[in-house]
């Protein structure tokens, strides 16, 4: 299993990678989004990053443009929403990324209200990234989303999706899970899509809004979390996604999650 955190692209990126490493992270998440991590600005930079990955020993998995909309029922913005991910896509190949984070897009607006159309949007763009990927040989966690995105929430959300694209893996964010659906529904994609599973994403919360909290700080009951995730073997990457001016944060609950996973006496940390 291997532990990771996630740059700010309000920070310089070379600072981020060497704060990262300096906490005794295995990995970089690397987050492709303005102001900082656009792709392009990170393209000219590509032989000094590379060479500071493999200096501080950090493996890579890339976060695919957050703030993008492919299911937005305005087709130029979809499209270019879907631009966007590719040209990050190629990077990530470049980069030799160890596996893409994707969010599926959420149903704003009238979208909310016409969700089929907005449904047939997002598996519309899916379908054109996935291909992608797959051509370039990356795979590929579609992350599940909080309530207020209006699709892909749910275990049962994402059978049809899972069965339609057999190729595709989850990015299991714990949070999101919980917000509205508690230990039962993050359990339940534990259960659901033992082997889909590749990645995870662990912050704290208090139920009602993504908070991005450390371990500890809100409800998630991680040591329940972690009795799942051992009963089902997992063994994938794990991203922590605390976001705070305090970056000893990160240090603390990857030490907490390590201690529910090995004990005290065992952990690596």
């Amino acid at each position: 299993m291997l532990f990771g955190a996630m740059n700010s692209p309000l920070r310089d990126l070379e600072e981020e990678i060497r704060a990262i490493a300096s906490l005794g992270f295995d990995f970089l998440e690397m987050a492709l989004d303005a102001p900082g991590g656009l792709p392009s600005q990170i393209w000219g930079r590509k032989e000094k990053i590379q060479g500071l990955l493999r200096e501080c020993a950090l493996e890579l998995v890339v976060h695919l443009p957050t703030f993008v909309w492919p299911a937005d029922l305005t087709p130029r913005i979809r499209k270019a929403s879907v631009e966007e991910c590719l040209e990050a896509m190629e990077m990530a190949a470049q980069f030799q990324a160890r596996c893409l984070v994707l969010h599926p897009g959420s149903f704003l607006g009238l979208g909310n209200v016409a969700r089929d159309l907005s449904r047939k949007a997002a598996l519309e763009s899916l379908e054109t990234l996935l291909e992608r990927a797959s051509g370039l040989g990356l795979r590929v966690g579609l992350e599940n989303m909080f309530p207020r995105g209006g699709w892909l929430v749910t275990p049962e959300d994402f059978a049809f999706v899972m069965e339609r694209f057999p190729g595709l893996g989850i990015t299991l964010d714990v949070g999101h899970a919980f917000i509205g659906g508690g230990l039962r529904r993050a359990v339940g994609f534990l259960e659901s899509f033992p082997e889909r599973i590749l990645h995870l994403h662990v912050s704290d919360n208090w139920g009602e809004r993504d908070d991005h909290l450390p371990i500890g700080a809100g409800r998630v009951p991680y040591a329940k979390v972690v009795e799942a995730l051992k009963a089902c073997d997992y063994q994938g990457w794990v991203t922590f996604e605390v976001f705070s001016p305090d970056r000893d944060y990160l240090r603390i609950s990857r030490e907490k999650f390590q201690q529910m996973w090995w004990g005290p006496a065992q952990s690596p940390g």
